[in-house]
């Protein structure tokens, strides 16, 4: 490990949290993580690896990254295969036409659902292809949090994508280990640690629904501070889609909604930081 082995601490410290409350590994599994060579995927994967020294569950880590080739171009990755080397990870790049498809044939004025649909396929089919039963993917807390308030503005309804998702008919499911995981705290990490991204050359990038509820956000927090952990705590509370507290989903007064100077839910630093 690096220097900054405090700030991946923390990190896996969440997502330990995550993985033991959802139950998202257990023994004998077999996990492809989808690493865009962005930084949530990068420290996914790097914590899952670390985490199989003492996390007292037996499974195996596998790397899968899918180029969409955006622009006829296929983007460089050896900084991603020299990280898996260094870390004793097996390592799949898969190079795609999903961004040929999307705005060269299909010309799609607003890409992001096609392009994420057909990712998703090809995750859950390579992911299948390498023997893996579970398919680990980068959304962390900021992702809930902004998922589930574009879901109730957009969309009027309430609900946000699930820690962990059985899909029948592939026989495969998708777990989200960094969920608890503060956007920022993952930064840290990576950046103390000096560890690799690469950046996306998406045409779309940085213009998209997402990007502007990020914006909404960060300007309600500096207003209202707490406003995304009572959010988020609003969506535990529904119990939606899986994202009821243990226990039936019974509120935790532990930390449902209350903030403390930090910005962390009460008891997040003893809780998360195991």
């Amino acid at each position: 490990m690096r220097k900054g082995k405090a700030a991946v601490q923390r990190v896996m410290g969440y997502m330990r949290k995550a993985i033991t409350e959802f139950r998202m590994i257990e023994n004998g599994d077999r996990i492809a993580v989808g690493v865009s060579g962005g930084k949530d995927s990068v420290a996914l994967l790097v914590g899952l690896q670390q985490l199989r020294r003492f996390i007292g569950i037996e499974y195996e880590v596998v790397a899968l990254t899918l180029d969409p080739g955006f622009g006829g171009q296929e983007t460089d990755y050896s900084a991603i295969a020299a990280l898996c080397a260094e870390y004793s990870i097996p390592y799949e790049l898969r190079r795609t036409q999903i961004g040929k498809i999307v705005f060269d044939e299909r010309k799609e004025k607003h890409p992001c659902s096609l392009c994420a649909r057909l990712r998703r396929g090809a995750l859950h089919d390579s992911a299948k292809e390498l023997s893996c039963n579970k398919l680990a993917l980068g959304h962390h807390f900021n992702d809930v949090v902004e998922t589930f308030m574009l879901n109730l503005f957009k969309e009027g309804r309430i609900g946000c994508f699930a820690p962990v998702t059985y899909l029948s008919r592939k026989d495969l499911t998708m777990i989200r280990p960094l969920v608890f995981a503060p956007e920022k705290e993952i930064s840290a990490a990576i950046r103390k640690n000096g560890l690799p991204v690469v950046k996306s050359i998406c045409p779309a990038d940085g213009a998209t629904a997402r990007e502007e509820m990020k914006s909404f956000l960060r300007e309600r927090e500096r207003e209202d501070h707490g406003f995304t952990y009572r959010m988020f705590g609003a969506l535990r509370r529904s119990g939606v889609d899986g994202w009821g507290y243990p226990e039936s989903g019974l509120r935790n007064p532990e930390i449902d909604g209350k903030v403390r100077k930090t910005g962390l839910p009460a008891g997040s630093q003893t809780r998360t930081q195991l």
